[in-house]
């Protein structure tokens, strides 16, 4: 059952705890945040365009304008509106990169098998981009996949060869052409996940191995054989995989 709170000349519906310890709906920010969300998804607040005054679009929701500065910052932190001093708040244009960096958190943060989950997520969506890659990349994306091939190559430095790892597979992700799909990799391809496998190859003496992998990618980029190409990063993710799986012992 929801209380009824005064704001002023007007009234806000508080959610209070349901009878048994059941969870609320929601609060009213997150409602609030739900609605904003809608109204961008329907069209009536376009990327780009600046939002009412705060004190309008709280009247407009029916709800308190503390409640609607807390939904406007929720939803300014996810990527989704943006301040801009002396301007107001505007619909960010709501690029993939922008609104996927969570991602990114959430790789980091992730122990045990929830990070073995992660990773076979990004096997699919790796092998998946780069048959696309293998189909579209043009002579000056490869070149660029090429270069940071023959770096780590030249290298036993794990910074470098880390730096090169995730440059060679962004551009990957890039020539495939779905931006939405190279934002979640990107927010999937943690460089703190990255740099802790290229410590472990280094210690078990895989760096020979692991450029073997690249080198077949890139091969399969190469060849314009969008199959050989996703079998070739299936396998390399694959044995990312798999040596976290030893570490979690999952």
């Amino acid at each position: 059952m929801a209380r009824l709170r005064g704001t002023g000349d007007r009234r806000e519906h508080v959610d209070e705890p349901r009878q048994g310890g059941g969870a609320p709906k929601g609060t009213v920010t997150q409602r609030a945040i739900e609605r904003i969300k809608a109204m961008i998804g329907e069209g009536l607040l376009e990327p780009g365009q600046r939002l009412p005054t705060e004190r309008d679009l709280a009247v407009q929701l029916g709800i308190s304008r503390s409640s609607m500065r807390e939904a406007i910052r929720a939803l300014t932190v996810l990527g989704v509106l943006e301040a801009r001093h002396g301007s107001g708040i505007y619909v960010t244009q709501l690029q993939a990169g922008g609104l996927l960096e969570t991602f990114g958190v959430v790789a980091d943060l992730s122990r045990g098998p929830r990070l073995v989950e992660l990773l076979e997520v990004r096997r699919i969506l790796e092998s998946t981009a780069t048959a696309l890659a293998a189909a579209r990349i043009t002579p000056g994306q490869l070149a660029v996949v090429e270069g940071h091939l023959a770096a780590m190559n030249a290298t036993d430095d794990p910074e470098e060869i880390l730096a090169h790892d995730l440059a060679f597979h962004r551009e990957i992700a890039r020539a495939a052409g779905n931006e939405t799909m190279a934002a979640i990799l990107e927010g999937l391809s943690s460089r703190t996940l990255r740099a802790r496998v290229w410590r472990g190859y280094r210690e078990e003496g895989a760096f020979d191995r692991t450029r073997r992998e690249h080198t077949a990618i890139h091969r399969a980029l190469a060849a314009r054989d969008p199959e050989a190409a996703r079998a070739a990063a299936a396998a390399h993710v694959g044995e990312v995989e798999e040596w976290l799986r030893a570490q979690v012992g999952s």
